[in-house]
């Protein structure tokens, strides 16, 4: 039995990629993100621990992203930081377009030393963070842990995704940070990777994940 694709299921998906630019009075955001990369990161917000943390997302889930930002940080680090985080959010869920041919969720565990760190996704078009860091309190290196949480958040909710994390055993707060930023990676790229199954169809019951 011969079963027949439409032109819509043949069709070959175009670059899955996004550059987007955003200026407000706190901050100004340039990012551009390649689905389909080989890990390339050039990531400049004037933090060397959000760099660190970018960088582990595009490294490990073999994302290019370029990202730059520059904003009122005498007043703090908090409106850079979510503002960066929307800003990639936003540029990942353009990047997605439709969703054709995606494998839609995505899970990791992943270890550093001491931590052992759990991230699922879904690229669901519904954005949904349930956030734990086991950071409330702590400083890691020139973030305090809230905003560590708080990327995270912003990070699913501009990427309509649902992003479940949390951190299973370990003691260091830049080892939780690490592994939940390369937990994250891969399983996005699990998330985002092509069904070989799948064809070119959406992967919902629905017919989309766009609203």
């Amino acid at each position: 039995m011969t079963i027949e694709k439409s032109q819509e299921e043949l069709a070959i998906p175009g670059p899955r990629t996004a550059s987007l630019e955003r200026r407000t009075g706190e901050t100004h955001v340039s990012v551009t993100v390649n689905l389909d990369g080989q890990g390339f990161y050039d990531v400049d917000t004037g933090n060397g621990f959000l760099d660190h943390m970018l960088s582990q997302l595009a490294r490990h889930g073999l994302f290019d992203i370029t990202l730059r930002a520059k904003g009122d940080t005498y007043v703090g680090w908090h409106h850079l930081v979510e503002d960066s985080a929307i800003m990639l959010g936003r540029a990942f869920r353009q990047a997605l377009g439709d969703a054709r041919g995606i494998r839609r969720m995505g899970h990791a565990i992943v270890p550093l030393d001491d931590v052992l760190a759990l991230v699922a996704v879904d690229c669901s078009g519904r954005g949904y963070p349930v956030i734990e860091t086991d950071l409330d309190g702590a400083i890691v290196e020139t973030l305090s842990g809230d905003l560590v949480r708080h990327l995270l958040e912003s990070f699913a909710i501009e990427g309509q995704m649902n992003l479940h994390t949390r951190i299973l055993a370990g003691y260091s707060p830049h080892h939780k940070a690490e592994a939940l930023f390369k937990a994250l990676a891969r399983a996005l790229r699990d998330a985002v990777e092509p069904d070989p199954r799948g064809g070119q169809q959406v992967p919902s019951t629905k017919g989309t994940i766009t609203g």
